[in-house]
């Protein structure tokens, strides 16, 4: 694992400013052969919560320095905007995290995140109620309202496609990345993209319902005890559509 703080490499006296990072947001990304899918989406992203969070301008050259500084080949990186003696940019790197190559099952749990539409260091709640879902049997929590209204995955976006169109949560959540190049990419290819209202109830009545997230995207089979249709075709047409999506060098 890597480190890398406002452009330069971590060293051992930054642990605790890591550790007292705890009010800022951040973007997570898959990195393969030195390039990553969506690069301004993740630039727009941390500067848009920088200026609602920290009411400044995020120094978006500090960023890409830093994560240039990871010398990340293939690997899962993130990039952390936190307010640390001041807004700090910290970059770490993992070993990379490939697409499940089977549908994932999902514990629905009602939560809603704080400010959904950032992605905020807030995570322990969704690490919680994560945990429990996989002790249960299953691979991550879905958030809804109390009233059964889905938003999102713990950390992941659930879509559903009827073989013409791909509906979102009508719901506040947060736009992954992930989500927004697959909606470009589908409108290239045709295939609008829509949102309403969904519940758990309604989800066996699609063909396909799946999640994206920076590794990729997976169909789900199951939600709590309903068991969901896996459309191989469809998959393969949303998975084709998101590898068609160009990489971006930093």
């Amino acid at each position: 694992m890597g480190a890398v703080i406002d452009g330069r490499p971590a060293e051992a006296g930054d642990v605790a400013l890591a550790m007292s990072a705890r009010y800022g947001h951040f973007t997570a990304m898959q990195v393969r052969g030195g390039k990553v899918r969506g690069l301004a989406r993740h630039l727009d992203r941390l500067a848009g919560a920088t200026r609602e969070l920290f009411g400044q301008e995020l120094d978006l050259d500090r960023v890409l320095a830093s994560v240039r500084a990871l010398e990340a080949v293939d690997a899962s990186v993130r990039v952390f905007v936190c307010d640390a003696g001041g807004v700090r940019v910290i970059a770490v790197s993992d070993a990379p995290v490939w697409p499940a190559a089977t549908p994932k099952g999902l514990k629905s749990v009602r939560y809603q995140r704080f400010l959904p539409h950032i992605k905020h260091t807030g995570g322990f709640p969704q690490g919680y109620l994560g945990r429990l879902a996989e002790r249960e049997g299953y691979d991550e929590a879905l958030l809804t309202s109390d009233d059964g209204v889905i938003s999102e995955g713990g950390i992941t976006n659930l879509g559903c496609f009827d073989g013409d169109r791909v509906i979102w949560p009508d719901a506040p959540m947060l736009r992954g990345i992930t989500m927004q190049v697959l909606e470009a990419e589908l409108a290239r290819a045709g295939v609008p993209c829509g949102r309403r209202v969904l519940r758990v109830a309604d989800l066996p009545g699609f063909p396909l319902v799946f999640l994206t997230n920076s590794w990729g995207v997976v169909a789900v089979d199951r939600v709590d005890d309903l068991r969901l249709k896996v459309d191989e075709a469809l998959l393969a047409r949303v998975t084709g559509c998101y590898e068609n999506a160009g990489w971006d060098s930093f």
